[in-house]
């Protein structure tokens, strides 16, 4: 299934993606995309349905991030070889987690702002992860099934508040729009293999980022295990996984976005993003 979110930002409706592509209101089977409606249980329930029966929504709608009442916005830094490779580092020995805070959580097709004083504002394309059942030390063997399903990432990030300021990389990572999400959350039956995914990523038509899940160094399920060592996981949190090469950090010389700039991007199975990059 191909879950969503629609309507005005703050008044998003949950929907559903038909077989023939159209966005099916939800509001009446679900309140929203998010908690218990993440559970196995509830998304067979969906499954079950007659989506013929759903209301039409008019294909001009917005979409909102395709999760609701996300508890946390974890990310994986350095997670993928040749990312690594780009940017001069080594590949961790563990992996690298930081945050987004949950304020930079907006819809696939919302503008990205440049925050005030920023000269590096970048981009990441990224496979989401989203929890759907939580849990504690999770076993590794165990771990997918408390995934409800995967989304689009666009980990926009401002390189000199990251790395120049003093911090962790927290500073540049969570400012408002900095968390695109969607366009849908895809349920994890349909992705027969989450670390066999193109990826991609265009600024104003040149296409920066061209890679793969394949070269991801820590996988899904691992991720999953190790984090639920540090933290509780709970239905609705978000795990962004990394990104493959071809950041704007990593151009030489290096590139970072502009007012006015256009940035689409997406992923095999999971949909695409577009944003107009804006000056805060």
């Amino acid at each position: 299934m191909k879950l969503l979110r629609f309507g005005q930002p703050g008044q998003e409706k949950p929907g559903i993606l038909d077989n023939q592509g159209k966005v099916r209101d939800l509001s009446s089977v679900v309140d929203d995309i998010a908690g218990d409606v993440l559970s196995d249980s509830k998304l067979q329930q969906l499954r079950d349905m007659d989506l013929t029966t759903l209301p039409e929504v008019a294909d001009d709608v917005r979409l909102g991030p395709c999760v609701a009442r996300v508890g946390k916005f974890i990310c994986i830094g350095l997670n993928y070889s040749d990312h690594a490779a780009e940017t001069g580092s080594e590949v961790p020995p563990e992996p690298v987690i930081f945050n987004k805070w949950t304020s930079a959580i907006c819809g696939p097709n919302d503008d990205v702002e440049i925050p005030r004083g920023s000269e590096k504002t970048d981009w990441e394309v990224e496979l989401g992860v989203i929890i759907g059942k939580g849990g504690r030390y999770i076993d590794e063997a165990d771990a997918m099934s408390h995934v409800a399903g995967y989304c689009v990432v666009n980990d926009v990030s401002e390189r000199a508040f990251q790395l120049e300021r003093s911090g962790t990389w927290d500073k540049g990572k969570g400012c408002d729009t900095f968390g695109p999400l969607g366009p849908w959350l895809v349920t994890r039956d349909e992705v027969a293999d989450p670390h066999q995914l193109g990826m991609w990523l265009e600024v104003d038509g040149k296409r920066y980022q061209d890679g793969s899940t394949q070269t991801m160094v820590y996988q899904v399920p691992f991720l999953i295990s190790y984090l639920s060592r540090f933290m509780s996981l709970q239905p609705g949190d978000v795990i962004s996984t990394g990104t493959p090469p071809g950041v704007g950090m990593g151009q030489q010389p290096q590139v970072y976005l502009r007012d006015g700039q256009s940035m689409r991007l997406g992923i095999d199975g999971l949909g695409e993003q577009s944003q107009r990059v804006v000056q805060a």
